[in-house]
């Protein structure tokens, strides 16, 4: 499975459409053009059963590659390589394919031209020099800036257009054919009020503690990996329509510091209060104080895995550590699993591994899904 992030680090346009990291739709880039496109992942994040909906354009441009392009979703190990490939494929099949260049009637230009002027050109953070692709940005009530692009096609307005947002929910244009841009941006406006509770508990978390992952949080991004101390951290998922209310909790870290944080959990749900705010709650129901950004400073608590000697690899941070107080060393998960694998006295049942720390020769047990026990 590709992290979200790592989709929107490969191609920016693209969004998840769920919290599951299933479905995905937005535009991707090849030859300075931007293709509408959804993909649809199985929920075993098998790539060979995926489904590739795109738009009819860059489907008779790709006609004549979806060999290819079957070929390399059963060969490709995650969504990231596999984007890679596509916006290889479609580079070549760009080149090699004639301008398919619809004209727009004349109407089109001059109802999308008296539509923005009567929204208002201030309102505008961008128009292609085709106007085919309209961005237009709106501040919320609390004064963060947003930008929803718009895919316009020829039969505008009578048919809406793709619209693309940095929204954790999916967002849906209410459209007649004598709507206009000014009822898109209300429906943007409306929806960003909708959201404010949520950015203002994200904004909060960001801004007072030490935020491992996502490196660079999108407004979509719905998870924060929170730094507690030293190779301990607490990764929460929140649930945009109800982001007061207690997330998804999942501690990372040696067990003897990460089991009393669970106790603490479990034993303080009930003292959870909707009214106050998330990042509040979660101090006093773990009975901590979050790691202070003006004391601390990030590098505390980023320490490499022991066997790549690396902070990141391929996205992610080591978030596996060795249960001995003394050690305490921590590995990225696919290093430590490629490691006890390689040990003549590992020994492994089922999908679970037991080997020794590569440091202390603790005993280690870990799944083969990279998945701690």
């Amino acid at each position: 499975m590709a992290a979200p992030w790592a989709v929107l680090r490969q191609c920016p346009l693209l969004l998840p459409q769920n919290r599951e990291g299933t479905a995905y739709e937005g535009f991707l880039t090849a030859q300075g053009r931007d293709f509408h496109v959804r993909i649809l992942l199985p929920m075993d994040f098998q790539l060979k059963n995926a489904r590739i909906e795109c738009s009819w354009h860059l489907k008779k441009i790709l006609h004549g590659y979806q060999h290819i392009l079957k070929q390399r979703l059963h060969s490709c190990p995650d969504l990231v390589s596999f984007l890679v490939e596509l916006k290889t494929v479609m580079e070549i099949a760009l080149k090699n394919t004639p301008e398919l260049h619809i004209p727009r009637p004349p109407e089109y230009y001059s109802c999308l031209v008296r539509d923005i002027e009567i929204l208002g050109w201030n309102k505008v953070a961008y128009v292609d020099t085709g106007l085919t692709t309209v961005k237009l940005k709106a501040e919320d009530s609390c004064g963060r800036q947003h930008l929803i692009t718009l895919k316009l096609n020829a039969k505008y307005p009578t048919e809406p257009p793709d619209c693309l947002v940095d929204f954790p929910v999916q967002f849906a244009v209410s459209w007649m054919p004598q709507n206009s841009l000014i009822d898109i941006h209300s429906q943007f406006l409306a929806a960003l009020e909708s959201l404010k509770e949520f950015w203002d508990a994200m904004d909060e978390i960001d801004g007072n503690t030490w935020v491992l992952e996502p490196e660079n949080p999108t407004r979509s991004a719905t998870t924060r990996r929170i730094a507690i101390g030293s190779n301990v951290s607490v990764n929460i998922e929140v649930d945009p329509r109800h982001p007061n209310m207690l997330p998804e909790c999942y501690f990372l870290g040696a067990d003897h510091v990460v089991n009393p944080l669970r106790i603490k959990l479990n034993n303080n749900m009930h003292l959870w209060d909707p009214e106050i705010s998330l990042l509040q709650n979660l101090k006093d129901v773990l009975e901590i104080d979050f790691p202070s950004r003006a004391v601390l400073e990030k590098s505390d608590f980023t320490k490499d895995c022991g066997i790549c000697y690396a902070y990141r690899l391929d996205g992610t941070i080591p978030d596996q550590v060795c249960d001995d107080p003394r050690c305490g060393q921590p590995f990225h998960q696919a290093c430590l699993y490629e490691w006890l694998q390689g040990l003549p006295s590992s020994r492994q049942s089922f999908n679970v591994i037991f080997g020794e720390c590569p440091y202390c020769n603790k005993p280690l047990t870990l799944k083969s899904s990279m998945k701690k026990l």
